[in-house]
């Protein structure tokens, strides 16, 4: 089948390359001749795990190619994603100017009967908007559908070969059985396609983000608690997972969710209820408790670094929102070092692959180090931000040998307290209990 992809960011990527792979001939799109340049000769712009080798494999079996033509891209394309980006406005609303000129620009092309997918996280009615601007450039007939994307960033390949389930927005049967036998090569272990109107799947993506940025921010919320009366959020956490009505996943406290997704999208559902007239207490309080927590690793080094901090060094192991990515989108380590910084801390940091990301946002003013013992020498205190597996089981005698003061902030409770104590450090975790 000929493909379309609009936008040859993070969901676009993953969406053409992953089509391709499964036989579909798709060319992908973007207005950035750079980067077009670039994903022609194989090279991406963006870390996900496995996607480089995918990309590289289908540009050279001729399956996969990257334009900044939309008109011959669009022309033959049975199937046209729209897969931009929808940055939030100051009042948390969607801005889908990206999409609607995206429509507009693909509507003088399409094909007869071309289905045109929103793939893009958009708010309930996007849909209504992208046929009204289709329909005023063409006298063509065509179908808009919602396909929200599910991928998780450092997975997002697996998430899209395996989904969970692929929802779909559609009242047309035609679309239906178009949309079945694109993602049939995925659903080979089981029927994981979810059919629904239109404006349904547009609010399942918002509700499923909106339902995991609760998981994280009640865990939050509890290990504040448990620091304060002395219990161990692991114990909590362990105990509720094993309840098969809450189950273990989203279960881990931290510093507070980020990325591209989860921060924007409850905002955007705030937003929806506002113009909709509903109560939106709940998702305004998940808000707060992730902006309140994203700060608590920089009052922990506050609490527990001797001050003055404009003398002391601190390390920070991780730079990206998560483990998997060099995505710093409202990653907790930027509160972390905005705030170090303004105190006059001197700042050395590893991440394994977000520092080229880092060193757009903060150039010279912190240190870069080849790996995370050097970013730990002469450090007061260690703060560990990022998930990554090589930080999991470090060398704890190398490490504190290499510390000037052998203190660890722990964001992500990699470490259990009573081992770091027989190490000899220092130690403070989210929501653990002290002795």
């Amino acid at each position: 089948m000929r493909v379309a992809v609009i936008g040859s960011g993070y969901v676009g990527l993953v969406t053409g390359a992953c089509f391709a792979r499964t036989g579909n001939d798709v060319t992908c799109v973007d207005i950035d001749e750079a980067k077009i340049g670039r994903l022609s000769r194989g090279e991406l712009p963006i870390h996900e795990p496995g996607l480089d080798g995918i990309v590289r494999e289908n540009i050279a079996e001729g399956r996969l190619r990257f334009t900044t033509d939309a008109a011959s891209a669009v022309g033959d394309a049975r199937v046209v994603f729209l897969a931009v980006g929808t940055p939030p406005h100051e009042d948390g609303s969607a801005d889908l100017s990206h999409v609607l000129a995206a429509a507009a620009q693909i509507a003088p092309h399409l094909r007869d009967d071309a289905v045109v997918v929103n793939k893009s996280t958009v708010p309930v009615g996007t849909a209504d908007l992208v046929r009204t601007t289709i329909a005023g450039r063409t006298a063509r007939r065509f179908h808009v559908c919602s396909n929200p994307e599910f991928l998780k960033e450092g997975a997002a390949v697996e998430d899209f070969m395996k989904p969970d389930r692929v929802v779909v927005g559609t009242d047309d049967e035609g679309v239906r059985r178009l949309m079945t036998e694109l993602y049939a090569p995925f659903m080979r272990t089981g029927e994981r396609i979810v059919f629904m109107d239109v404006r349904s799947a547009e609010l399942t993506k918002y509700a499923a983000n909106a339902m995991l940025a609760s998981r994280i921010s009640f865990m939050n919320q509890l290990a504040m608690l448990c620091e304060a009366v002395g219990a161990d959020v692991s114990d909590v956490r362990h105990g509720l997972g094993m309840d098969r009505r809450i189950g273990k996943s989203f279960l881990f406290p931290g510093p507070g969710y980020g990325g591209s997704c989860f921060p924007k999208d409850v905002r955007a559902l705030v937003h929806t209820c506002r113009e909709a007239g509903v109560a939106h207490d709940l998702f305004d309080a998940i808000e707060r408790v992730n902006e309140r927590q994203q700060r608590v690793l920089l009052e922990k080094v506050r609490r527990f670094v001797p001050e003055p901090l404009a003398s002391r060094r601190i390390a920070v192991w991780g730079l990206a929102f998560k483990a998997g990515t060099d995505d710093m989108r409202f990653s907790p380590a930027l509160p972390l070092l905005d705030g170090l910084l303004a105190d006059g801390a001197e700042v050395r940091v590893h991440d394994p692959v977000a520092m080229p990301t880092a060193r757009q946002r903060y150039g010279d003013r912190v240190q870069y180090a080849h790996d995370p013992y050097a970013a730990a020498e002469g450090a007061d205190a260690l703060v560990v931000v990022t998930e990554w597996l090589v930080y999991r089981t470090p060398d704890f005698e190398r490490l504190r040998g290499a510390m000037r003061r052998p203190l660890v902030i722990d964001g992500r409770n990699l470490y259990e307290p009573d081992r770091m104590r027989e190490y000899g450090f220092a130690y403070h975790g989210i929501g653990r209990r002290q002795p």
